[in-house]
């Protein structure tokens, strides 16, 4: 499943992927990849893009839940 709302926190702070990757520390196509939904990064790496985006952790990578 996309990660729409990572895309749209980064483009909220006007970075690339290769911005916010050298910020996290991680490369270009590891955000594409999370991006794309092919990739489940570690908690470490989502804390760090959350930590950079001002987001929480359910802003970002946790479902909605339906109810």
């Amino acid at each position: 499943m996309r990660n729409v709302r990572l895309k749209m926190a980064r483009i909220e702070h006007d970075l690339s992927q290769d911005e916010l990757a050298k910020k996290v520390g991680v490369t270009r196509q590891t955000i594409g990849l999370i991006e794309l939904g092919k990739y489940n990064p570690t908690l470490s790496v989502c804390i760090a893009i959350c930590k950079t985006l001002n987001k929480t952790l359910d802003d970002l990578f946790w479902e909605e839940q339906s109810e």
